[in-house]
């Protein structure tokens, strides 16, 4: 594809951020991302894989789950499964250097904790200077023990015996986490990509809104807290849920009350508004180089926030959809048909690595768990397009085994650590009521369950393959997912080291894309 005809790419990044505070009817006030929906697309039912930052942002760049990339955690820590991706991991920015694409990055890259894997070794330039950021275990201990008799900040939010308080929001006259650095770096490589005379991609990486929310004054002025209103499940008191989700919550944040949740929102939602500022700063710059029109913009982020949803705040490990639905707003004048639209079918992380390859007229021959989205583009949905969503965790320092299955009517959790969950999404979709026990729901969870397994198995996911009688507790096991011929059109899986090889590749790729169950 000539030159010309291949767009430029700008992808904003941020960590943390909901995908409702990105709409025009939430109360959070984001003037510049509604400006960016209303001349684009907006992909209103997109999930990543693990609400984990590493794990989140290795999909998004590879296209793969976490059980072919191999990262599981944030992977600064002893605790990590992995310390980065797997060596013959390739990310989608490698191609497009390859096909003369010059590429410039800029902030938050939390993929690996390597040296080695910094976004130089995947193709981008750094704007930014990345390191090895492994963390010294020794070192922190040595800090626990030194600082034993120091009861840290008295005015923290939230007071832990023998943990470090844990300071949740505040006012912050410089409170950007350096994302505006970040920012200045970009816009200013901006001009410099636009005269370079090759197709180019920028990548922003932003760390808020990330805890603590921690903003200008100016930012708080324009939100009243008395007009924040708590989630629906803010008062659940998770008896159904398994033992830890209600155990994290009463160890933490029931100590903020009613009024510090809803001070916490505020809080969280000034944030978001701070960023949608800096964000319309971006795209001024991008306008002044002239090539707004040919450049796809997409403003996303790697996982959500509970924000009070069930009393929690944060995300990983309880498996509400807050933590797990991100924003994804993509715009390209030259490409997108009918702007304004909102595409409503399930999304992944993963799907942005091959949209890109397609834009960027690259055609690998290897193995991706995401498909393209240039077809939403043009206003068109794949008939054959998923309907169900599968997420995939391990957990964080206290390692948990979960996964996820959510379709339009139900969502299945198999907690390998405690008490499943499933939701009926038509009825109950701030997930307050557990139904797992519940007869009238025996159908559709054994379906869940079935499609759990099939994607296991399309994913060469590791929990499936064990038949160590000591970790069988799903309902059903992996042979639910092809009984009765269910699985006799999913063909040969993709398995690591194949993913270089054309042949296995067509296999996956004649059947994957069938509706999983």
């Amino acid at each position: 594809m000539p030159d010309m005809d291949r767009p430029n790419f700008l992808i904003v990044m941020t960590d943390h951020q909901r995908w409702d505070t990105t709409v025009p009817e939430h109360p959070c006030i984001t003037p510049n991302l509604t400006k960016l929906a209303a001349e684009g697309v907006s992909f209103t039912h997109t999930y990543c894989p693990m609400a984990h930052c590493s794990p989140a942002r290795a999909t998004f760049f590879s296209g793969l789950y976490p059980t072919r990339t191999g990262v599981w955690n944030n992977v600064s820590n002893d605790y990590a499964i992995g310390r980065g991706p797997h060596e013959h991991v390739k990310m989608f920015s490698e191609d497009l250097r390859e096909a003369g694409y010059d590429l410039a990055y800029a902030g938050k890259w939390h993929v690996s904790a390597l040296g080695t894997q910094t976004p130089k070794r995947y193709g981008w330039r750094e704007l930014t200077k990345y390191g090895q950021t492994i963390q010294d275990g020794h070192q922190k201990w040595e800090q626990i023990r030194r600082t034993a008799d120091d009861p840290g900040n008295a005015d923290a939010k939230i007071q832990m015996p023998g943990f470090q308080p844990h300071d949740l929001y505040g006012v912050a006259e410089n409170g950007d986490k350096g994302d505006r650095r970040s920012m200045d770096l970009a816009m200013a490589e901006l001009p410099k990509l636009a005269d370079g005379g090759k197709p180019w991609a920028l990548y922003l990486g932003w760390n808020g809104p990330h805890a603590p929310y921690k903003v200008p004054q100016r930012y708080l002025d324009m939100y009243d807290v008395a007009d924040v209103e708590l989630p629906k499940s803010y008062f659940d008191d998770m008896a159904d849920k398994p033992d830890y989700y209600g155990k994290l919550r009463r160890a933490t944040f029931d100590q903020l009350g009613e009024e510090r949740t809803k001070d916490a929102i505020r809080h969280f939602w000034a944030y978001c508004t701070m960023l949608d500022e800096m964000f319309g700063e971006v795209m001024a710059a991008l306008e002044q180089t002239g090539q707004a029109d040919n450049t796809v913009v997409l403003y996303c982020a790697d996982h959500g926030d509970y924000v009070g949803e069930h009393g929690l705040f944060h995300k990983q490990v309880p498996s509400f959809l807050g933590g797990y639905r991100v924003p994804a707003i993509a715009r390209w004048p030259k490409g997108v048909r009918h702007p304004g639209r909102r595409v409503e079918e399930f999304v992944s992380l993963a799907d942005f690595a091959p949209t890109y390859l397609e834009l960027g007229g690259v055609q690998p021959e290897r193995y991706h768990t995401g498909r393209s989205l240039v077809p939403f583009l043009r206003d068109e949905t794949p008939p054959d397009w998923r309907q169900e969503i599968c997420m995939q965790c391990e957990g964080t320092e206290q390692h948990f085994t979960q996964r996820q299955v959510l379709t339009k009517t139900h969502k299945y959790v198999f907690n390998g650590f405690g008490r499943d969950e499933l939701y009926d999404m038509t009825r109950d979709p701030d997930e307050i009521h557990n139904q797992i026990d519940n007869p009238e729901h025996d159908e559709a969870k054994r379906d869940l369950v079935g499609r759990m397994w099939q994607f296991a198995y399309l994913e060469q996911d590791r929990l499936g393959q064990t038949q160590y009688i000591m970790v069988n507790t799903a309902p059903w096991g992996p042979k639910e997912g092809f009984r009765d011929g269910k699985g006799d059109g999913l063909g040969h899986a993709v398995r690591i080291g194949e993913e270089n090889d054309p042949e296995a590749v067509r296999r996956y790729n004649e059947t994957a894309r069938r509706r999983v169950g």
